[in-house]
């Protein structure tokens, strides 16, 4: 079976690049914001709604950026093969959701969320000098990062 993924890759006007810390589980992800596509969806459109429902964040959807061109197996079900694609991400309002400052800070009520639904997650924005494939987890978000950080040029 394969699980098609859809990221968003969101940079702010201070050239940071946004990032979700996640803990799923019981294991730690650094990763881009996104999420599965669902029956009848579009990629663009799963986008957008993944931003909504993560961050009540509206997007514009950009350019795309990269489709997993390698077998990738999933992290969470072995008789799954993951096909990821990704998209610049614009966001059209305020972010209005917490941002951390460090990785993995979750809040009191966040981890008592984690009892229930073995999932939580932070969001966090990773100044343009220090980002790279190192700070992110999933294979094919380092694959990524590393075409980001070779192919973009700042105040486009």
């Amino acid at each position: 079976m394969v699980s098609v993924r859809v990221y968003g890759i969101l940079i702010n006007s201070q050239q940071q690049v946004l990032v979700s810390d996640e803990k799923i589980r019981g294991e730690f992800f650094t990763k881009f914001p996104g999420g599965g596509l669902e029956f009848g969806e579009g990629t663009r459109d799963c986008l957008a709604r993944e931003f909504m429902e993560e961050m009540n964040l509206k997007v514009s959807v950009g350019d795309h950026i990269y489709t997993t061109d390698f077998f990738q197996m999933s992290a969470f079900n072995k008789a799954h093969q993951i096909l990821s694609i990704y998209y610049f991400a614009h966001a059209l309002e305020e972010i209005t959701v917490p941002l951390r400052k460090t990785p993995f800070d979750f809040d009191e009520q966040q981890l008592k969320l984690y009892e229930t639904t073995g999932e939580i997650e932070t969001f966090r924005f990773i100044d343009w000098e220090n980002f790279g494939e190192h700070q992110v987890s999933l294979p094919i978000d380092k694959v990524v990062a590393s075409l980001i950080r070779q192919n973009y040029r700042l105040n486009q």
